[in-house]
C-alpha cells in the first residue's frame, strides 16, 4: 500500500468514526431544544439554521453513514429545523431561553439587559455564561413539558367525564322509551281492568223451580 492509499484510507476512517461520533451527539442531545440537537446558538439566524442542517443532515444521512440509529438521528435534525423554521414555535423556544438567560444573570447579581455572552462583565466573574443559560433553559423546558402532559391527561380525563356522562344520558333516555312503550302496550289491559273494577263483581242469577 502506498503512502497516498494509507492516507486516503486513514481519511475515510476518520470521516466515518467522525459520523459515527456526531450521530451519538444527536442521539444524546436535549430533546425539547432544537438548538441543542443541531447544536447552535439560539442567536442563529433563519439562514444560519438552514445551513447546519443541511451540513450536518449531509454528513450523517442514513446512505451514507453506517451507525444502525442514523435514521433516528436523521429524523431528530429534520424535526429540530422544522420547529425552527416554525415562527410560532421557535418564538415560544426563545422565550424560554430569554427567561432562563435573565434567571441565571440575576442568580449571579448581573443586570438583566445583557443580551451578549460575551460580555466583560460576564467574562470577570468566569460564568461558562452559555453552559448556565443552556442548564437553566432545560430546567424551564422540562418544567412546561410536565405541565403540557399535565394539561393533556386533564383534558382526556374531562373528555372521558364526559362522555361517561353522555352514555349515561343516553342510556336514560332509551329506558324512558322502553317504559313509554311498555306503559302503551298494556293500556287496553288496564282499561279493562278498570272497567270491570267499575262494573263491580257479577251477581249470580237465581234459579226457579218451574215445578212449584
Amino acid at each position: 500500500m502506498t503512502e497516498d492509499e494509507l492516507d486516503k484510507l486513514l481519511k475515510q476512517e476518520e470521516s466515518a468514526f467522525s459520523k459515527e461520533l456526531e450521530v451519538e451527539r444527536i442521539l444524546k442531545a436535549f430533546k425539547l431544544n432544537p438548538y441543542d440537537i443541531l447544536d447552535i446558538d439560539y442567536t442563529a439566524t433563519a439562514g444560519d439554521i438552514k445551513k447546519r442542517y443541511r451540513q450536518l443532515s449531509l454528513f450523517i444521512h442514513p446512505d451514507k453513514t453506517p451507525h444502525p440509529r442514523a435514521p433516528d438521528a436523521f429524523d431528530l435534525l429534520k424535526k429540530a429545523e422544522s420547529d425552527l423554521s416554525n415562527g410560532e414555535k421557535r418564538e415560544e423556544l426563545d422565550a424560554v431561553i430569554s427567561a432562563a438567560r435573565v434567571q441565571v444573570l440575576k442568580q449571579h447579581s448581573l443586570p438583566t439587559s445583557i443580551t451578549d455572552f460575551d460580555d466583560e462583565r460576564i467574562k470577570e466573574k468566569g460564568l461558562k455564561f452559555r453552559d448556565l443559560v443552556r442548564a437553566k433553559s432545560k430546567e424551564l423546558l422540562v418544567e412546561e413539558e410536565l405541565r403540557r402532559r399535565r394539561a393533556v391527561k386533564m383534558n382526556l380525563a374531562n373528555e372521558g367525564l364526559e362522555a361517561k356522562k353522555k352514555e349515561e344520558e343516553i342510556a336514560t333516555k332509551k329506558r324512558k322509551a322502553d317504559d313509554d312503550v311498555k306503559w302503551e302496550q298494556n293500556r287496553e289491559h288496564r282499561v279493562d281492568s278498570w272497567r270491570a273494577f267499575q262494573q263491580g263483581p257479577k251477581k249470580k242469577k237465581k234459579k226457579t223451580n218451574v215445578l212449584g
